[in-house]
């Protein structure tokens, strides 16, 4: 099968889809791997590394595209590149169908069969293939990383001759993948961390990390189908805030990690709270590219209101390029030896039986496959 992997066309994305290390297994399994040329420079690796490790390098994107069986990306592409492929090539990326249900739709109208792994469902014989718990673990450190240099203080308790110096407080609000890692990134670098989630059930983990772990007491618990948070009602948010409003003042660095697949995220910190913290004091909001947790965020901006840094920084995997290649290559790796296995008797196409990959796959057959995008166009329609 001829395997394409395009340079990345997002604005500001340096990752690469496939790493030099997966290309040689892939051309192990008799594989045709082609690289466009310079596809790997935003994550620091070389063209003489995919050719080294047998990659076809392509100069021309148009020709690499119209050439290929599976289009493997990271953020997919554009209408320009969307119309060199030929019809039933397989594409496979974070899509986000549900933030951007239109470009779903024209995968659809070009017989595009198409993957998106932020659907990739949490079961036992998926975890090798879990982007989303990847690139996450590295948005959490980047943003324990980023919220140390701009709070401009210690973390750690410094006990000097000129004095002691209190360490950082920090606030982690979501302690899922990305909150756990940024509470044990915190913790490395000395801050006293606390963590708030609405699921019980995470505290053991916040608690071995080394932080002090906060909860609602919501009689309906608060973990929703798949372990994920579910979302609250609007008198138990009103009970959020006001459970966090104290913890948000006393914080040096808020670190916020609530999100909804599709639909803006909830606010869990207001501008009152945010004019209750002292000056210089940070809140890091990795939901801003859907909205943001803080009533205050600029999505894509680092802002500064009433004293607070408010960062709505976007795609914190992007700005580790290396890691995070190397990280979503080997689940996509996973992922396409997972296609490869169930595709259907002829090798046309996958075999959508299969849980993982129906799950999956948004478009094929010249349709959208995927309910709720499909639902959400819909509904835009009769809008």
């Amino acid at each position: 099968m001829y395997l394409a992997v395009p340079r990345e066309v997002a604005n500001g994305e340096r990752r690469v889809a496939l790493v030099p290390e997966a290309v040689v297994r892939l051309v192990t399994d008799k594989h045709q791997v082609a690289v466009e040329a310079g596809a790997g420079a935003g994550a620091l690796l070389s063209d003489d590394a995919f050719q080294t490790a047998g990659a076809e390098l392509v100069q021309d994107a148009s020709e690499l595209l119209a050439r290929a069986d599976l289009v493997l990306t990271v953020q997919g592409f554009g209408d320009t590149e969307l119309s060199g492929l030929r019809p039933r090539t397989m594409l496979v990326g974070l899509l986000q169908p549900l933030t951007y249900p239109a470009r779903i739709a024209r995968l659809a109208e070009h017989e595009i069969t198409a993957f998106s792994l932020d659907l990739m469902p949490r079961i036992t014989r998926a975890q090798n293939m879990d982007v989303l718990s990847a690139m996450s673990t590295v948005s959490g450190y980047r943003a324990a990383l980023l919220g140390a240099v701009l709070a401009e203080r210690f973390f750690p308790l410094m006990m000097t001759a000129a004095g002691t110096v209190a360490p950082a407080r920090v606030l982690v609000l979501g302690a899922g993948v990305a909150g756990l890692q940024a509470v044990a990134t915190a913790r490395r670098l000395g801050a006293v961390v606390q963590a708030f989630d609405t699921r019980p059930a995470v505290k053991e983990q916040v608690e071995s990390l080394g932080g002090v772990f906060l909860t609602l007491p919501l009689p309906e618990g608060g973990e929703a189908q798949g372990g994920y948070a579910r979302r609250l009602a609007e008198d138990e948010e009103a009970l959020e805030q006001e459970v966090l409003a104290e913890p948000v003042q006393r914080a040096d660095v808020v670190i916020t990690t609530a999100m909804v697949p599709g639909a803006r995220p909830p606010v869990l910190i207001t501008e009152q709270m945010v004019k209750s913290m002292h000056p210089g004091a940070v809140i890091m909001d990795l939901a801003a590219e859907t909205g943001g947790n803080c009533a205050l965020t600029v999505p894509g901006e680092r802002s500064v209101s009433h004293g607070v840094i408010v960062d709505g920084t976007l795609n914190l995997p992007s700005q580790m390029p290396l890691p995070s290649s190397q990280f979503y290559s080997r689940n996509l790796l996973a992922f396409v030896n997972h296609l490869f296995a169930h595709l259907t008797e002829d090798k046309s196409g996958p075999d959508l039986a299969d849980e993982i990959l129906a799950a999956t796959c948004v478009t094929h057959g010249g349709k959208i496959v995927h309910v709720p995008t499909r639902q959400r166009l819909e509904r835009e329609a009769l809008s």
